[in-house]
């Protein structure tokens, strides 16, 4: 009991520090600092001081400012208008019509960027306004982009999937590969969703305007073609062996360069601001990183999370009732805070229980990825809702509302991976 009030007591400091402004790194190096210090005859400085070197002296972490890199680079590029374009004429036939480039083209850009905000960002600044000005109805068109940008966290290269990589020393390879089926799961969900929308309300989507024949079709087609260059060459290249992620990292940057000069978006201004803006992100994700490095530490010194795992061993938990609260304790969580934050500040006490449970962490990295893509679009801090407010101009409950189905979609998607856990693992076990 005297451990479950010490845990209770590091949660109300983490909170404190959290609800104070500080900064989430420092605020994990404190925690970690008052739990060795009070609670345990360690050499907290000693600790600190090789924690801090060995947990960013890491070759994972390599590729982690190259993919954030690649997707700054592209977000100032013209790839959202190519989309567009390409995609189009290939869905004016669907239910939806063109609902369904929101989702195909965040889908597309989601295997680029690794990023949910720089998805929504680049492919919403162009479907948003074009979806208006052919009187589809808003809701839709930003419920479809709400949903479908969180795929940045889970089509790979992801960045939050590196982030759990690194922090529970599996492959990120294999973690690249296992968000492939899942991604594409989504996919089909939020396009069958739209479909089905579609069908019983067919009166609010627009006449198809436009009449293009398939020769037309194969031509706008060709301003896809350095998208799938770039999916084939970061992708292909880590599933064909070719690359370890950070090899792929760094062709994707260099892809991604090609890209942005040809089609005449590298300017110098461009260019620095891409670098800045890369650096900057990949600062604050690493100095994260480092503080939930040592809170890991220190946890270990007090046994706080083997004692969290034996205790819930002994409440006798199947594995759905486990995993249920889980994810409720991740969609509350992620009410609070963005996505990065809550896998640093879980894995360190959940991955005991865990393990404990006999569940695969590899399938567990990609179920809390969902539910970190879920929280993106949950308020009162879902990221993804601050970034389409900017968008549209909207109220905040406004996009929630038009988000929430595909919230549902997404919950849906969830249930699946846990009924059928190959979903997650079948890629990664081909390798």
């Amino acid at each position: 009991m005297n451990e479950l009030y010490l845990t209770l007591l590091l949660l109300v400091v983490l909170l404190a520090f959290l609800s104070s402004g500080l900064w989430v790194a420092f605020s994990l190096l404190a925690v970690g600092w008052v739990a060795m210090a009070l609670f345990t005859d360690a050499p907290v400085g000693q600790i600190l001081a090789t924690t801090l070197w060995g947990s960013s002296n890491s070759w994972a972490l390599a590729s982690l400012p190259l993919f954030i890199w690649m997707g700054e680079i592209l977000f100032r590029s013209k790839m959202s208008e190519d989309l567009f374009t390409g995609l189009s004429p290939w869905l004016n036939k669907l239910p939806g019509r063109l609902l369904h480039v929101n989702i195909l083209g965040c889908g597309l850009f989601a295997a680029v960027s690794g990023s949910s905000a720089a998805t929504a960002m680049t492919v919403g600044k162009l479907t948003i306004p074009e979806l208006a000005k052919r009187n589809y109805p808003e809701q839709m068109a930003i419920g479809t982009l709400a949903g479908s940008a969180t795929l940045g966290l889970l089509i790979p290269p992801s960045i939050i999937l590196i982030v759990y990589g690194v922090a529970t020393e599996q492959s990120i390879a294999r973690l690249f590969i296992a968000g492939v089926l899942p991604g594409i799961l989504l996919l089909t969900l939020m396009a069958g969703f739209v479909i089905i929308w579609s069908l019983f309300h067919a009166q609010q989507i627009p006449a198809e305007t436009e009449q293009y024949n398939f020769t037309e079709k194969l031509k706008r087609s060709q301003r896809l073609i350095p998208v799938f260059l770039l999916i084939i060459g970061v992708i292909g290249s880590i599933y064909a062996g070719i690359a370890s992620p950070t090899d792929s990292a760094a062709v994707g940057v260099v892809l991604a360069l090609v890209i942005a000069w040809s089609s005449g978006s590298l300017s110098k201004e461009h260019f620095i601001a891409g670098l800045m803006g890369a650096t900057k992100t990949s600062c604050m994700i690493a100095f994260i990183l480092v503080g939930s490095a040592f809170l890991t530490m220190s946890m270990g010194f007090t046994g706080i999370p083997k004692l969290i795992a034996e205790w819930i061993g002994t409440l006798q938990l199947s594995t759905y009732t486990l995993l249920t609260a889980l994810a409720l304790f991740f969609i509350i969580l992620g009410c609070f805070l963005d996505g990065i934050s809550v896998v640093v500040l879980t894995t360190s006490v959940l991955m005991p229980v865990v393990t404990q449970a006999g569940i695969d962490i590899l399938w567990f990295g990609i179920f809390l990825v969902i539910l970190v893509e879920m929280a993106q679009i949950t308020p009162p801090v879902g990221f993804n809702l601050f970034v389409l407010q900017a968008l549209t101009g909207r109220n905040i409950w406004i996009i929630t509302k038009a988000a929430l189905p595909f919230f549902m979609v997404m919950l849906l998607a969830l249930l699946l991976i846990v009924i059928f856990p190959s979903i997650v693992t079948f890629l990664p076990n081909q390798m």
